[in-house]
């Protein structure tokens, strides 16, 4: 790294196929920002050794954090700010050199939700499911709390590991209802806003059992797809097969790095649309018409 430039970097594992180096990169050099944005393939054994490195080394802004580090993460900051407070996960760390050095966890991928459906027109979540309950399922919950949704149905792997997101469900003040991915087609059929969280092709089976079924009552129903490569997914593919507007994975990405921005270089303007397009250009998204 250049002497006074500073730095930050996207840590997850594995991290060959993260698009946020694009995505940062693209912002920066609009914004005129001299900010040098790289990865590290990390697990969470590696976290101790690797928070203690960076600490130490001058320059650092901020890290973007995926999976499996976004729980992890959390015992090595110093404080938590926003939904990461509530969520107990974190996608993003702030160096705060206000007084002396501290790191700060913020979760932005709840601002990607809401972001992503608002822009596909979604107002209001009335009927919303959330499949999978890790840490993206959590942000999730808290985003289609934030649209104002009554309840959520979860469709999970195991029941037994959606306690997370049920008691953050809860605590929101949503009805909750659990149910087994596996036969779950028929009620991610009845969602008007239904949230995948689930990693690659986890979700091939409810897609496969979803194409299956009668044709869509012609409602407005969108599915965000976290899972972004291979695209489109067997259950994208399914719901647009029934007439549902699918958002790519990637769009929840570009609006939570749009606020990964904001927070490293202290620039508001990053929110504009001009910056928003060059950043779908980078990795390939159409810009954004609304």
């Amino acid at each position: 790294m250049s002497e006074g430039r500073r730095r930050a970097a996207v840590l997850g594992h594995p991290i060959g196929h993260s698009r946020s180096p694009a995505l940062h990169r693209a912002a920066y050099a609009l914004l005129g920002e001299d900010i040098e944005y790289g990865s590290f393939d990390l697990v969470p054994d590696q976290l101790a050794d690797f928070v203690g490195q960076v600490r130490e080394e001058a320059g650092w802004c901020g890290l973007s954090v995926t999976m499996p580090l976004k729980g992890a993460f959390v015992a090595h900051v110093d404080s938590l700010s926003g939904h990461a407070v509530s969520l107990g996960a974190l996608n993003t760390v702030v160096f705060d050199r206000a007084d002396g050095l501290a790191l700060v966890g913020h979760n932005t991928d709840v601002a990607g939700i809401v972001e992503a459906l608002r822009h596909a027109g979604v107002e209001r979540a009335v009927s919303p499911v959330v499949v999978g309950g890790g840490n993206t399922a959590l942000a999730a919950v808290a985003a289609i709390a934030e649209l104002g949704a009554p309840a959520v149905r979860f469709l999970v792997r195991s029941p037994e590991r959606a306690g997370e997101a049920v008691g953050l469900a809860e605590r929101l003040g949503l009805d909750v209802a659990v149910e087994a991915i596996a036969g779950g087609a028929r009620t991610l059929a009845a969602a008007d806003v239904a949230i995948s969280t689930l990693p690659p092709r986890a979700a091939d089976g409810l897609g496969a059992e979803l194409g299956i079924l009668p044709a869509d009552d012609g409602g407005h129903r969108v599915l965000l797809d976290a899972a972004y490569d291979p695209w489109p997914s067997a259950l994208a593919a399914a719901w647009a097969g029934r007439g549902g507007t699918v958002l790519h994975g990637l769009e929840m990405l570009v609006y939570q790095a749009v606020e990964q921005i904001v927070l490293f270089t202290g620039r508001e303007d990053a929110r504009t649309r001009e910056v928003i397009d060059v950043m779908c250009d980078s990795v390939g998204l159409p810009r954004r018409t609304r």
